[in-house]
């Protein structure tokens, strides 16, 4: 079987979906399925490039397309088209994997080579008409009747988790060809920093990690008026975004930015350090614009709690066992979180179990090849049904 992916952009791009896209290659070809995928440059360039990238013992193909601009965080290059019909000649695909939201993929509607090979498309968020940012909403108008062409061309379409599916309008139409297949990571992709054992003291800091790019719908602003409220707790922000200034404003208006400390982008040996020092992981996020929350597996695989938000449709919620591998907490809602973070404080062998609780589940359930397997069942029904 030979399956070519459109994704938006490959590691070293840091990213969940460019994280999982990376380690399912790497699992579809210890399956035997011979796969490539196009995907953009991260930076603004004129010059798209073949690689071969090793990752966990596998050397995967990827084409970076040129990216000429961005606009609302989506890139645009003209040259994806060619590269795409290039690619499907050379390839010659059964499948093509479509990983939306992702601009670029409205190509495959204008190739008559693409349009002949069937589809699965892969549904890692929907593009909201968000309440709280005025470009997406217009933007979105613009979108939806591409996105609308995409998904009724599709052959099969794989949500990431069962309540993103149900409550995901654009899907509504299309439910008989839905999977639900949760996302998955290669723990060989993880590195284990091999602390040496900490004692621990008493009356220490509940050092709360919180890691994503730093924008609108993470909701890290409520974190830190937690942490204002809430003393003994100590936040380490860890990624970049278009919100970095304002934050550290906020931290320095509400005189915590000795207990707010902004790390930026860490590499992943950095990270896994960070995930060792921590007692535990907090994703605020705000909107369903947060699917499904990459980094509460990695979270789960590194033995510690995790707080999320109680989101309606987001896969954060299902995730996280409440009271079992972490607390849910409700969304934008301040006093809860402190709340929440008083409690762990208090309760420093049910955080630990917690953590315990949440490798055990990784283990059972979140594994990369889990994922990839049941991504196969779906390709073979396809390709049965034609």
């Amino acid at each position: 079987m030979k399956v070519l992916h459109l994704g938006k952009y490959f590691p070293p791009h840091v990213g969940g979906m460019e994280a999982y896209l990376r380690d399912l290659m790497a699992a579809q070809m210890r399956q035997g399925i011979d796969v490539a995928a196009l995907v953009h440059q991260s930076d603004i360039t004129t010059k798209s490039q073949d690689e071969i990238c090793q990752t966990v013992n596998q050397h995967v193909s990827i084409t970076r397309a040129a990216v000429w601009a961005r606009l609302l965080f989506t890139p645009i290059s003209p040259t994806f088209p060619f590269l795409l019909r290039r690619l499907i000649k050379e390839q010659q695909p059964d499948i093509l994997h479509l990983h939306m939201p992702n601009v670029s993929v409205f190509w495959a509607l204008l190739l008559p080579s693409a349009r002949r090979i069937p589809w699965v498309v892969h549904w890692h968020a929907d593009v909201m008409a968000s309440t709280h940012n005025l470009g997406l909403r217009v933007f979105y108008r613009l979108y939806r009747p591409f996105e609308r062409a995409i998904l009724k061309l599709s052959r099969a379409i794989i949500a990431t988790s069962p309540p993103y599916l149900a409550s995901s309008l654009p899907l509504n139409g299309y439910r008989e060809k839905c999977h639900v297949v949760p996302l998955g990571l290669d723990p060989a992709n993880l590195p284990d920093p091999s602390p040496p054992a900490a004692e621990e003291i008493p009356d220490s800091p509940l050092r709360v990690l919180a890691i994503g790019r730093l924008t609108y719908y993470k909701g890290f602003e409520y974190l830190i008026k937690a942490a204002t409220i809430c003393e003994g707790i100590e936040v380490h922000l860890v990624g970049k975004g278009d919100q970095e200034a304002q934050l550290k404003r906020l931290a320095r208006e509400l005189k915590v930015s000795n207990r707010i400390i902004f790390h930026g982008h860490l590499n992943d040996e950095r990270l896994a350090q960070q995930f060792s020092a921590s007692d535990c992981l907090c994703l605020p996020s705000i909107e369903r614009t947060e699917a499904f929350g990459m980094v509460l597996l990695e979270a789960m695989y590194y033995s510690k709690a995790t707080i999320v938000s109680d989101v309606a449709g987001s896969g954060m919620g299902w995730i996280v066992d409440n009271g079992v591998t972490g607390l849910i907490v409700a969304s934008e809602n301040v006093d809860a979180l402190v709340n929440c973070l008083r409690s762990l404080q208090q309760d420093p062998s049910g955080l630990r179990r917690m953590g315990t609780n949440g490798r055990r589940k990784f283990d059972r359930e979140c594994h990369i090849d889990k994922s990839s397997m049941s991504t196969h069942a779906v390709y073979l029904q396809v390709l049965q049904n034609l």
